[in-house]
């Protein structure tokens, strides 16, 4: 029925599990997938989207790395939009509305494309261990399976918890049970773990809604792609919609308070402290008479929609009264009601930087058992988990990433140093360098990693090559290249610009603020070069971003370089930090809980001060 072993277990088919289950089996390990319904595999539980601000430069950095699901995005997206557009490009994060149906099934069918994985259906109850190692899995059929190693991406399925208002309910998703025996055996074995708490909003009928009482929010007009392979890029869009509460609204959503589980106490975990439910909103903002809330469709063929910012564990009257009373929602159907959810994830702090777990050898976490929140999020930690678990099987050094090469890297050095109380999200805000960690030069920054692991074929790193060259061509012919007054002063006095009294090279006149790369196409020279070198949209966008942002770019770089230097200061996993006696109490405390593998992490921690982070530096003679 099985392989003798496998080189690894997967345990869940979300995202994470997907990603990790890919990512091994092309790096050549035999892998199984054990889920609870195959039918859901890749499953988008909460909103159908992908991407968004912080999120989209995480699925471009997955997709560099020869992950599945910016390529999955893209073949099944039905909307693009390039969000902060008016910032800048250190913000641009892309978005796409998704078909969720056509999401999991690409999902399934690409894991079904790769022979090396296989595939059951059963719930995993236990761990099987010897001498500090995991060695397999035991299911609830009492099958017992053996691996070299295990990777758990159980979502909100730990003992899961599902609440609509007074009613109480097991499962891991609204008509799906959750899964019991894992935390108690995890706890047993030394791990610590906590309680937190998500939700999801209501699902209507598309066809019982008045559009034409919102506002119509159309995809960008000239769609991008996530994925840097040739997929195809979107030609038809379907239409989002945006719509308002309003205090008739509030007032009945109030009268619900007291059969919340959020306000009654039932719940006591944190939720998403930044995509809080609809009740909490109302509560915590009380002075805003109004809310935003988008109206999402759910594919091309359904008329399911999701109803975006209004996530709720409400009763389920109250929420349909409440509904009603959205603008074009008078006659609103739903298909289901919004529902809160409560589980149990384990502390990150357990973790290494490979997301192997400190107190079990060859365990891996990923995903929301590790207290992050969203597809993204997950998607990306089960990435580096099927990376990590594969190369600790061979005997290989672990694959990480620095905070200043992939907001990836700072994902995992967040949780793993800092830890999290509340549902880790990413935000932009997040990354030091996040001009560095754009979302245009992900390939850059991952590709060459990723080939390196055999994750990207050697196509894709010569297409890679050839743009860089390209790229690097035209800033020379830029840096080099004079504008004539004659020809550019036009566009300049268009522009409220200062005009030009003499020939002054291009890239000169691109790091003014209000000039953009598209206003020196009218200039014949310039036009010629960018058509005859081939010279696409992507490209011409990245030149411009270079030369504006050069003098920012540059000072990122010389802090980046810094910290690495601090990162190549290994500290060897059993150092005596009690030998140091000029650390503060303090300080050896965290540093002998937390573990640090280099000086840049352990400065990270909080209450590390400077003179601790000195005095480690000259204890280990540097």
């Amino acid at each position: 029925m099985f392989l003798n072993v496998y080189d690894l277990i997967v345990v869940g088919g979300g995202h994470a599990g997907a990603e990790a289950s890919a990512a091994a089996a092309r790096m050549g390990s035999s892998v199984l997938l054990i889920t609870m319904n195959l039918q859901t595999i890749g499953q988008m539980s909460c909103n159908p989207a992908m991407g968004g601000i912080a999120k989209g430069q995480i699925v471009r950095e997955i997709d560099a790395l020869g992950g599945y699901s910016g390529v999955i995005t893209d073949h099944t997206m039905i909307q693009f939009r390039m969000l902060n557009r008016s910032k800048g490009p250190a913000m641009w994060s892309p978005r796409a509305q998704s078909d969720r149906m056509r999401f999991s099934e690409a999902w399934r069918l690409a894991l079904e494309n790769l022979l090396r994985v296989d595939f059951f259906q059963d719930t995993v109850i236990e761990l099987l261990t010897h001498n500090g190692y995991v060695r397999g899995v035991k299911t609830a059929l009492g099958v017992e399976i053996k691996s070299r190693a295990v990777i758990l991406t159980n979502g909100t399925f730990l003992n899961g918890l599902i609440y609509i208002g007074e009613k109480k309910f097991s499962g891991g998703r609204v008509s799906e049970k959750s899964s019991k025996g894992l935390t108690e055996q995890l706890q047993s074995l030394g791990f610590s773990k906590g309680r937190m708490k998500t939700g999801t909003s209501p699902r209507v009928d598309g066809r019982s809604l008045d559009y034409s009482s919102m506002t119509e929010q159309t995809g960008d007009e000239k769609p991008q792609k996530f994925s840097y392979s040739d997929t195809c890029s979107l030609r038809n869009q379907r239409s989002c919609y945006i719509t308002y509460t309003n205090e008739q609204l509030h007032d009945i959503l109030r009268s619900g308070f007291d059969r919340s589980p959020m306000f009654n106490g039932t719940i006591q975990s944190l939720g998403p402290r930044y995509c809080p439910s609809i009740e909490d909103k109302i509560y915590r903002f009380s002075g805003r008479d109004r809310h935003q809330i988008f109206v999402e469709p759910e594919g091309w063929n359904t008329s399911e929609v999701y109803v975006n910012g209004f996530s709720t564990s409400l009763p389920q009257e109250v929420q349909y009264n409440a509904l009603r009373k959205l603008p074009g929602f008078g006659g609103a159907k739903i298909l289901r009601p919004g529902y809160a959810i409560e589980y149990d994830y384990f502390s990150p702090m357990q973790l290494k930087h490979s997301l192997e777990t400190k107190p079990l050898e060859n365990l891996f976490f990923a995903g929301q058992i590790n207290g992050t929140t969203g597809y993204e999020e997950a998607a990306a930690q089960g990435l580096m988990a099927g990376i990590n678990a594969h190369l600790k099987i061979y005997e290989k050094e672990p694959f990480l990433l620095k905070r200043n090469e992939a907001y990836i890297g700072v994902l995992i050095d967040d949780l793993v140093t800092k830890g999290t109380e509340e549902p880790y999200r990413m935000f932009t805000s997040r990354a030091e360098y996040r001009l560095l960690l754009r979302q245009d030069n992900a390939d850059e920054r991952l590709t060459p990693y990723a080939h390196q692991l055999g994750l990207v074929e050697d196509h894709r790193l010569r297409k890679l090559e050839r743009k860089l060259k390209k790229i690097a061509r035209c800033i020379n012919f830029f840096d080099k290249t004079n504008l004539n007054p004659s020809s550019i002063n036009p566009v300049l006095q268009e522009k409220n610009s200062i005009l030009l009294s003499q020939p002054t090279r291009v890239a000169l006149v691109l790091a003014r603020p209000e000039i953009k790369i598209e206003d020196f196409f009218c200039v014949p020279e310039i036009q010629s070069y960018l058509t005859s070198h081939l010279l696409n949209q992507e490209e011409i966008e990245q030149v411009s971003i270079r030369l504006k942002y050069k003098g920012y770019i540059e000072r990122e770089k010389h802090m980046a370089s810094k910290l690495t230097r601090l990162e190549n200061i290994r500290i060897p996993e059993n150092f005596d930090y009690l030998k140091i006696g000029t650390l503060s109490s303090e300080a050896k405390e965290k540093l002998i809980y937390r573990r640090p593998y280099s000086i840049a992490q352990a400065s990270r921690i909080s209450g590390i001060s400077p003179a601790d982070i000195s005095a480690l530096i000259i204890h280990m003679g540097r």
